[in-house]
């Protein structure tokens, strides 16, 4: 019998990954507050990819102690233009400004996935995309939104690529299921490697 994997995330776009390439495991969404988390980072000035590393692991050690003999997967998903963060948007009036901000602009996402096993990490990934958003108008963003808040609510700043948010980019450098939130590929990878699943 294999070793379980479980998915610390309630993301299920995350557990649709999964699912699609054959990976079995189960859901256990971790109770994190990540608010104080990214607060304390952001004092000691960590970069948006250290973010979602940190993040990723905290999830992971918050579900593994649980389950130590199981693999646990932790993740996060943070936008970065430039130094500065941007979350979820919690209003539309946020997600508005949030795309005017990205607007004409290049930013990066960075995804990290970090598993758990024996109380310790013992692989980590962060992949990172690169996406310019073209200079659409305002009546075009108002109507994004207003189309979209409910789906669009759930994710940084403010867009999903896998919908009608794909229309706001004029070029994308990455992966794409980087851009959805996990590093798969090399998450299926380690996964083979460790007999997960099997090769």
């Amino acid at each position: 019998m294999n070793p379980a994997l479980i998915l610390a995330s309630g993301s299920q776009i995350r557990a649709d990954m999964l699912r699609n390439a054959g990976v079995p495991h189960r859901i256990e969404p971790a109770k994190v507050d990540e608010t104080a988390i990214r607060d304390s980072l952001s004092l000691d000035e960590a970069g948006p990819r250290d973010v979602a590393d940190t993040l990723a692991e905290y999830k992971a050690r918050s579900v593994a102690r649980k389950a130590p003999d199981d693999f646990t997967l932790g993740c996060d998903q943070v936008l970065g233009l430039g130094k500065n963060i941007i979350s979820k948007p919690e209003t539309p009036d946020e997600a508005r400004d949030q795309l005017r901000l990205l607007r004409g602009e290049r930013h990066h996402l960075y995804s990290a996935a970090v598993i758990y096993h024996g109380g310790e990490p013992i692989w980590r990934h962060v992949g990172v995309a690169r996406l310019v958003m073209r200079k659409f108008s305002d009546a075009y963003l108002d109507d994004y939104v207003e189309r979209n808040w409910d789906s669009i609510r759930t994710s940084v700043g403010g867009y999903k690529m896998e919908e009608e948010g794909v229309r706001l980019f004029s070029r994308v450098e990455g992966d794409h299921f980087t851009i959805l939130g996990l590093p798969l590929l090399e998450l299926l990878a380690f996964l083979t490697l460790r007999g997960i699943i099997p090769e």
